[in-house]
């Protein structure tokens, strides 16, 4: 009996989202003996891990077929194709279509181009996939955004993902009444560039939009949103973080930078004092608010002072869930012709920050000490608050349900109940 395919996902919760979407068309497609790869391109590393993978999948199983695809593959789908292990190269299009799947079939390789990557540019529409939701039982991840029609420096993410593109809201809504009924508690929305979500939809929709429509017209008892570009929230949205309770009070924020210098050799589309002001406002109107954040560690020609108010963001803005990343210069992108910071200096960097973080964790974590908490279990011993906020229990749980806690400790990086 033929193995059914195996699936490998790097990169991004979008990826995840992808894979299981895939897997679906593959599974209908009667694919099998086959390993696909979903790569990811925002950095060098990344692609380096790609390729460790590939060549692990080919020791373990030196007769199976290998399938590269998403954003590494659409970027650089040359640097695969030099691999003597790769079988087939899919870009990002190809591997959202139920035809690419469906012509490979059971027997595929030698009857198909080995590179079927077509330009993402030229790409309008997103797939918008009907999937059950993947991960345990308890979250749901809705794909709304494909693609970004920013240029920020550092970034080759829109040369793997296109131009900005939305699911009209209809279908979203259509999509997560279905996941509701199927038991889920909570949805995640998720995209590229989010907040640049209905920009090519009729009448320009803003993703406050769609929030409050969702709220509206759904009993989704847990609405999420993952990373926002804060420039660009819109005041729907922040009417929605005022009055939804439904809307979490979580927000991941694409801030990559606190110094305002950096920030214009990023292109990105806000300064500092931008990001403080949207933290302060969106905690006065929802005070149990808390923040995550992208920070990149040593950019090109960032100096000690710079880099120091990277730094002193992680108070300012009170933000309380990092994602450090040391930068690494990604061949193709303006940022990597720039004058280079030391790797040393950027391995520091990295660290202090991550530092500020933990701290900041720790603050956090003590803030909730006897507090109560309607926290949804993704296992039968861990679940998260409404801020995400991981929690431990020392008895067993409905996994997928939300049940009210009092907060009675702390572990290094959870709560205890």
């Amino acid at each position: 009996m033929a193995d059914a395919p195996r699936f490998t996902t790097l990169g991004c919760r979008l990826n995840a989202y992808e894979t299981e979407a895939m897997k679906a068309m593959a599974q209908e497609a009667g694919l099998s003996d086959a390993m696909i790869v979903n790569t990811c391109a925002v950095t060098s590393e990344a692609v380096r891990k790609a390729r460790q993978e590939i060549r692990r999948l080919r020791r373990e199983n030196p007769q199976g077929r290998i399938i590269v695809t998403g954003c590494a593959a659409q970027t650089e789908p040359e640097t695969f194709a030099a691999m003597e292990e790769v079988d087939l190269i899919l870009g990002n299009s190809e591997k959202m279509k139920p035809e690419t799947w469906s012509s490979l079939g059971p027997d595929f390789i030698g009857e198909t181009e080995r590179v079927m990557v077509d330009d993402i540019m030229s790409v309008t529409e997103t797939a918008s996939h009907l999937i059950d939701g993947f991960g345990t039982r308890s979250r749901a991840y809705v794909q709304v955004q494909n693609g970004c029609d920013h240029r920020c420096t550092f970034c080759i993410i829109p040369y793997g993902r296109g131009n900005s593109r939305s699911v009209p809201a209809g279908v979203v809504v259509d999509q997560i009444k279905r996941l509701v009924q199927q038991g889920y508690n909570e949805v995640v929305l998720t995209g590229v560039d989010l907040t640049s979500w209905g920009a090519d939809l009729p009448a320009e929709p803003r993703l406050g939009d769609l929030v409050m429509r969702i709220l509206r017209l759904t009993d989704v008892p847990r609405l999420r949103i993952s990373s926002i570009d804060s420039i660009e929230a819109d005041e729907a949205l922040m009417q929605a973080i005022a009055t939804e309770p439904r809307l979490m009070p979580h927000l991941h924020l694409s801030l990559q930078a606190g110094d305002d210098m950096i920030l214009k050799r990023m292109k990105r589309r806000h300064l500092r004092d931008d990001a403080i002001a949207f933290c302060q406002e969106a905690r006065r109107l929802r005070p149990d608010m808390t923040f995550g954040a992208d920070i990149i560690a040593g950019f090109p020609t960032e100096t000690e002072a710079m880099f120091y108010n990277s730094l002193r963001l992680v108070e300012e803005c009170d933000l309380t869930w990092l994602h450090v990343f040391p930068y690494s210069p990604r061949p193709g992108t303006p940022a990597a012709r720039m004058p280079q910071v030391n790797g040393k200096a950027i391995k520091s960097r990295a660290a202090r920050l991550r530092s500020a973080g933990d701290l900041q964790v720790a603050r956090h974590l003590a803030a909730q000490q006897g507090r109560d908490h309607a926290v949804l279990m993704e296992n039968p011993r861990m679940g998260r608050t409404e801020q995400f906020t991981e929690v431990h229990f020392t008895r067993d749980l409905p996994e997928g349900q939300i049940v009210q806690a009092r907060i009675t400790g702390q572990d290094a990086d959870h709560l205890l109940a």
